[in-house]
C-alpha cells in the first residue's frame, strides 16, 4: 500500500508536477482575463448591464484590473511549486539570469501554451452566446477586419496608427522589459521586497500599472503565452487571417510580435534590473532579508534563497 501511494505520488515530486503547476497557474490567469476582458467587450452590453465598449476609461479600467487580478490569483496557485512563471518571458528571464536550468525551458513553455489556450477556450464557451449576439447586433463576420473587436477579448493586435512593425515590437519589449524588472525587485532578497505572501499582489499591481501604461499600442500581452495560446483557440473558431498570421492592414503577419518582442524585453529587463540594482546591492555587501518567501522556498538568514 505504501509503495503504490510512493508510485501515485513521484510524478508530482518531479518535473511533470511542475509542468501542471505551470499549466494551471496560467490557466487561472487566461481564465479571470480573457473572462474580464469578454464582459467589456461583449458581455455587459449585450446582457444590458452595460453601454457601448469603450465609452469610458472605465472600460479600460475593467480590463487592466481584471488581468492584474488574473495574474495575481495565478501566481498564488501555482507559486508554491514553481515559484509561478506563467509566462514565457519570465521562465527565459530566469534561465538566463537565475540560474534556472535550461533542460526545463522548453517544457515549462508547452505547458504555460497549454494552459492558456483551454483557459481562453473555457472563456469562450461561458462567453459564446454573448460573443455571438455582439457579433450579430454589429453585423461582424467572424474572420473580417471588423471581427477585431471579438477577437481582442482573446488575444492582442495592433492600433491603427502604426505603419509597420517596429512600434507595436518596440511596445513589446519595453512593457515586459519593465514587467520582468520588477519582478526580479519584488523576488530580490537583498532588495527591499514585500515581506511574507503578498509579493504576487505587488506583481498583479504591477500588470495593472503596464497596462494604464502602456496599454493602448497593441495590448500589452506582455507573455508570449497569453497571445498565442487564445490566438490558436480562435484561429480554430473561426477568425481565419485575423487570427494566424495575424493580418490587421497597417500591420500585417503580426502574430510573431507578441512572442518574441516579450522574449526580447524580459531578457532585456533582467539585465538591466542586474547590472544597475542586484550587482550594485551584491558589491555593497547588503544581506537578503530573513524569512522572505519567494516562489517555493522561504530565505532564511545566510541562505541563498531561491532561484525564481
Amino acid at each position: 500500500m505504501k509503495l503504490a501511494a510512493a508510485r501515485a505520488r513521484g510524478w508530482r515530486a518531479t518535473l511533470p508536477g511542475e509542468l501542471a503547476a505551470e499549466f494551471l497557474g496560467t490557466f487561472v490567469l487566461i481564465a479571470f482575463g480573457t473572462g474580464a476582458v469578454a464582459m467589456a467587450v461583449a458581455a455587459l452590453n449585450q446582457s444590458r448591464r452595460g453601454t457601448e465598449i469603450f465609452q469610458a476609461s472605465g472600460d479600460w479600467l475593467l480590463i487592466a484590473w481584471g488581468w492584474g487580478l488574473a495574474v495575481t490569483l495565478g501566481v498564488y496557485v501555482a507559486g508554491g511549486v514553481t515559484g509561478a512563471h506563467l509566462n514565457p518571458a519570465v521562465t527565459l528571464a530566469n534561465a538566463l539570469r537565475r540560474g534556472f536550468p535550461w533542460s526545463k525551458v522548453p517544457a515549462y513553455m508547452a505547458a504555460q501554451l497549454a494552459g492558456a489556450f483551454v483557459g481562453a477556450f473555457l472563456v469562450y464557451t461561458v462567453y459564446h452566446d454573448a460573443i455571438s449576439s455582439y457579433e450579430a447586433a454589429h453585423h461582424i463576420v467572424r474572420g473580417t477586419a471588423d471581427s477585431t473587436t471579438t477577437f481582442s477579448i482573446f488575444a492582442t493586435f495592433p492600433a491603427p496608427y502604426f505603419k509597420n512593425w517596429w512600434g507595436p515590437f518596440l511596445d513589446q519589449v519595453v512593457g515586459t522589459g519593465l514587467l520582468v524588472a520588477a519582478i526580479f525587485a519584488l523576488t530580490d532578497a537583498r532588495n527591499q521586497p514585500p515581506m511574507g505572501n503578498i509579493a504576487p499582489f505587488v506583481v498583479g499591481l504591477v500588470v495593472v500599472a503596464v497596462g494604464i501604461s502602456f496599454g493602448a499600442n497593441a495590448g500589452y500581452a506582455i507573455n508570449p503565452a497569453r497571445d498565442l495560446g487564445p490566438r490558436l483557440m480562435t484561429w480554430i473558431e473561426g477568425y481565419k487571417s485575423i487570427a494566424i498570421p495575424g493580418d490587421y492592414g497597417n500591420v500585417n503577419g503580426y502574430m510573431w510580435i507578441p512572442i518574441v518582442g516579450p522574449l526580447v524585453g524580459g531578457a532585456i529587463g533582467a539585465v538591466v534590473y542586474d547590472l544597475l540594482i542586484r550587482d550594485v546591492l551584491i558589491a555593497r555587501g547588503e544581506p537578503e532579508a530573513e524569512g522572505l518567501e519567494i516562489g517555493a522556498e522561504t530565505v532564511e538568514e545566510g541562505n541563498e534563497g531561491s532561484n525564481r
